[in-house]
């Protein structure tokens, strides 16, 4: 699959990546985490078996909010990595998951 990066400054970076782990010490984060379902395979997890995933990656102009930020089991996050969301449907539709 085809994709492009834009390149934010390390700062822009840096930021987001500083209100993400911010983010996950909040009382939101961890009622989140303790549904235990990861948001794309929507597998039941226990909360340490998930991780924080930017549905729009920080490195292609994602935020860390809290509309921006979903639990994800360490596989789907894996592959997903800096995809957005179309991407990541046409990823799935297109049956290499490997």
């Amino acid at each position: 699959m085809e994709t492009f990066s834009i390149d934010f400054d390390e700062g822009h970076i840096k930021r987001e990546r500083q209100k993400a782990r911010e983010l996950r010490e909040s009382q939101w984060w961890k009622r989140r985490l303790a549904k235990g379902l990861c948001h794309y395979c929507q597998r039941a997890y226990s909360p340490a078996e998930l991780t924080m995933d930017h549905i729009v990656p920080i490195s292609r102009g994602g935020r860390s909010t809290k509309g921006n930020v979903v639990p994800s089991c360490k596989a789907c996050n894996n592959k997903k990595k800096y995809l957005l969301p179309m991407e990541w449907d046409a990823y799935l539709k297109s049956g290499d998951k490997d």
